[in-house]
């Protein structure tokens, strides 16, 4: 069962390597939050360090899909920050590739791509009217339009696009919800396997 896969955790646990994993939900819970607490019309987390670690992924998604046509291009930034940390989250439950399984890490994975959807909300809500500035040094309103505007405006929906911001908004939340709730079911469940002399394992 599904349910089985995802709640699995090894017979011994190291005790410090669950401790570790302690310390690192707590500050992925803190951060999530911080993350989700910012001004969605005023664009805070463009200027948090997440933001850094998704804006090259984001930039190498529109290289990734220029096969698929231009819209898929354009598409492809938001698409790839997301999917990324998805494809490593099956990875890490799947064990796809020889990859080492690992629900924590996978749960993770699914934090990630939560805070990812909440980076993408200020950029669909300016697509409106347009004021956050580009990596070109210039704003939507000056240019050819950023990626939203142009994705909005081809699915003739760019007086949405808060509503739409909106919806990304609460749906990183969802999921940053579940990915806590997942993490903390494994920790609850490792605890009572920690074991002082157990080497690392999958879990």
């Amino acid at each position: 069962m599904l349910s089985a896969r995802l709640l699995y955790v090894p017979d011994r646990v190291a005790s410090f390597g669950y401790y570790g994993r302690c310390a690192a939900y707590a500050f992925l819970f803190v951060w999530g939050w911080r993350l989700y607490a910012m001004d969605l019309g005023g664009a805070d987390i463009m200027n948090s360090f997440m933001h850094l670690i998704v804006l090259p992924i984001h930039e190498a998604g529109h290289l990734l899909f220029i096969p698929f046509g231009r819209f898929m291009s354009i598409l492809g930034g938001s698409l790839l920050q997301v999917l990324l940390p998805l494809v490593l989250m099956a990875s890490f439950v799947f064990g796809f590739g020889g990859s080492r399984r690992d629900n924590f890490a996978a749960s993770v994975m699914l934090w990630w791509a939560a805070v990812s959807i909440i980076d993408l909300a200020p950029y669909i809500w300016d697509a409106f009217d347009p004021k956050l500035m580009l990596l070109g040094g210039k704003t939507g309103a000056e240019s050819d339009g950023h990626d939203w505007q142009n994705i909005l405006g081809d699915l003739g929906m760019i007086k949405r696009a808060h509503l739409v911001a909106g919806i990304a908004h609460a749906l990183g939340l969802a999921l940053m919800l579940g990915a806590n709730a997942w993490g903390a079911a494994l920790l609850y469940l490792q605890f009572h396997r920690r074991d002082s002399n157990a080497p690392e394992e999958d879990g």
